[in-house]
């Protein structure tokens, strides 16, 4: 007769067998898909590349990030809006693609803003940033952190730009940011909006003789075989928010919240780093190419032209105490 005692360790040897006595097997990783539009040799995807490996560690491999570059998931506008209908799961580009959703958002573009990364990191980093990131929860978006593409410096094929003059008729792909194409408007430029993604063809076929962004990207891009003429303008800074779905994330439990953010907000402090690191070389690299370098065009009289009349557009529009708070952050 079987007893008791041997029928319990039957059950046990069968369990032991079929697993039921080990640990509970992981689940599967949570993948979520993280696009932009610059090249892979770009900081902007190293990072991104960070970010993902911080989030998989951090999160045991709960979450897994795979990152997308060149822009494969689709133009800035696309991506945003991808990520606000739940189709992709995070973003990153610049801010001046979010003023359509955030209008105040626009502040961070206007020209001559910024003195030095120290007061952006005063504004982004603090108290400013996180106000300015939450202005794109109306629109369904979270903003993890706010990264940045960096000082914009101008590029064409025609001529050296030296002084405003310079600049008279040139068509200069802009973003759609209204800081942004007034500026040019204002500097007797035809300012041309449009996505990161159809730039370098739209310099190549000449329908644009120029675009503005920083020499680092610039040469990542490879711009310089379609431009001759770099000038470091550094007219304004751009900024990035990393967005996902607000709903998706709200969803997510507490601990792999809190880890995307703190990563997100640790990668832009990294990738500051990295792009101010490399700019230097980057502008030797596009000499090197062939680009002709105007190092020192007449900064001031640029500034002269653009900066109070397209700062009063905005406080016409939201007032002046935002903008008054990024000045006294320097």
């Amino acid at each position: 007769m079987t007893t008791r005692r041997q029928v319990l360790a039957g059950m046990a040897a069968a369990g032991a067998a079929l697993g039921l006595g080990a640990s509970p097997l992981r689940a599967a990783p949570r993948k979520l898909r993280l696009g932009h539009p610059h090249p892979e040799s770009d900081n902007w995807h190293k990072v991104s590349l960070r970010f993902a490996e911080m989030v998989r560690e951090r999160s045991g491999g709960e979450l897994e990030i795979q990152v997308f570059a060149n822009g494969v998931l689709g133009s800035d506008p696309t991506m945003i809006n991808a990520v606000r209908g739940g189709s992709l799961d995070i973003a990153l580009t610049g801010n001046p693609f979010f003023t359509g959703l955030a209008p105040k958002l626009n502040v961070l573009d206007l020209p001559f803003l910024f003195n030095d990364r120290k007061h952006v990191a005063a504004v982004l980093d603090g108290e400013i940033g996180d106000e300015m990131r939450a202005e794109l929860g109306q629109s369904g978006l979270v903003a993890l952190s706010t990264w940045e593409v960096g000082w914009r410096n101008l590029t064409n094929s025609r001529r050296p730009v030296r002084t405003p003059a310079d600049l008279a008729g040139l068509k200069i792909r802009t973003t759609p940011n209204p800081a942004h194409v007034k500026a040019f408007q204002l500097l007797g430029a035809v300012p041309t909006p449009m996505a990161f993604t159809e730039l370098f063809t739209a310099l190549e076929m000449r329908s644009v003789d120029g675009q503005e962004n920083p020499v680092t990207l610039i040469l990542n891009a490879k711009f310089y075989e379609v431009q001759k003429h770099v000038s470091l303008t550094r007219h304004a800074f751009t900024t990035a928010p990393l967005i996902t779905n607000k709903a998706s994330f709200e969803a997510m439990d507490e601990k792999n919240r809190e880890i995307l953010s703190l990563a997100a907000r640790e990668c832009a402090v990294l990738l500051r780093t990295a792009n101010e690191e490399t700019e230097a070389t980057a502008l030797a690299a596009l000499k090197q190419e062939g680009m002709e370098a105007v190092e020192d065009p007449d900064r001031a009289a640029f500034a002269a032209i653009v900066m109070e009349p397209v700062r009063k557009d905005y406080v016409e529009k939201f007032g002046s105490a935002l903008l008054d708070r990024i000045v006294a952050a320097a």
